[in-house]
């Protein structure tokens, strides 16, 4: 009886704690486009929900009414048909999927990684003379690579942004298929090699934020994590400065060597980069010698 009494308490209080530990981030993000996919996840989970509680409400209530021991509650058995009632249960579903599909077919536009932002934030419109910020991102085995063109610098699982500046991400992968998720920024997008996606998004609050591989790809799949940081302008022009600062030039036979197999990797970063070496990346013949896909057909890339 004893351990009945503590398998119990541990059923109940167990995965409270679990929960405890989760910091619930797509539910808190700090990017105005994974807060529009996050306000999309409540309007679904709650006109859903229309229908849900009623249903589990109405199945309580009738399995108290009719319970064994209540003599009083009168069975109908050869009631068989309600118009009024069959107008409710097909009308309120019919409806909520009406609204449901619209809200779904207008966020997919809006919310297209493709398409560039119209907005910071709720309340505050991208102006015009603004530049989003160009990453290329590349996912390896099992690591990923981030090219800052317009600073000419590089890094390995490490990523920054100003708040408040859009950021358009240009990805691909070296090898197998992958997925580039930070979930406080926005939603995830498929790395492939030989192709390239875009994401656009825009990071809201200062503060430092995890990205992950979303896709399984191999043996070092767990380790392959990142770092985002969201820094103020002046916090971003020093995090440029100190990678400008760093050692050595990501060329092709730098890439080369980074582009084998390794687990958990640091943060590594070098000062200047072969200014065509994404397109050698997306068009895979960064060997020497090797055609490029462009020579052989049309870009894969939107």
């Amino acid at each position: 009886m004893r351990h009945n009494k503590v398998l119990k308490i541990m059923l109940g209080v167990g995965p409270a704690l679990l929960l405890g530990g989760c910091d619930a981030v797509l539910l808190n993000p700090s990017g105005d486009v994974a807060l529009q996919q996050r306000n999309l996840i409540y309007a679904a989970t709650g006109l859903m929900l229309i229908v849900i509680l009623p249903v589990i409400v109405a199945t309580i209530l009738f399995a108290w009414r009719y319970r064994a021991a209540n003599r009083k509650a009168r069975y109908d058995a050869d009631w068989d048909h309600s118009t009024r009632l069959e107008l409710m249960i097909w009308s309120v579903p019919l409806l909520i999927i009406i609204v449901l599909g619209s809200i779904t077919w207008v966020s997919t536009h809006l919310l297209d990684p493709y398409r560039p932002l119209s907005r910071i934030s709720a309340d505050k419109p991208l102006a015009a003379s603004i530049e989003p910020l160009t990453v290329e991102v590349v996912a390896l085995d099992w690591k990923w690579l981030f090219i800052y063109p317009e600073y000419g610098f590089a890094t390995v699982n490490e990523l920054a942004a100003p708040v408040d500046r859009p950021i358009r991400f240009k990805i691909t992968a070296s090898s197998v298929m992958n997925s580039f998720f930070i979930p406080a920024l926005a939603g995830q997008i498929y790395a492939m090699p030989g192709m390239q996606t875009m994401l656009h998004a825009v990071i809201n609050a200062p503060g430092e934020y995890g990205g992950m591989s979303a896709n399984y790809s191999g043996a070092g799949f767990s380790g392959m994590h990142f770092r985002f940081h969201g820094l103020d302008q002046s916090g971003f022009e020093a995090w440029v400065e100190k990678n400008r600062a760093a050692a050595g030039v990501l060329d092709r036979a730098a890439y080369l060597e980074l582009e084998k197999p390794s687990e958990n990797d640091p943060v590594r970063r070098w000062g200047a980069i072969d200014p065509d070496l994404y397109r050698l990346i997306l068009n895979r013949c960064v060997r020497p010698g090797s055609t490029c896909m462009s020579d052989l057909m049309p870009p894969m890339e939107k």
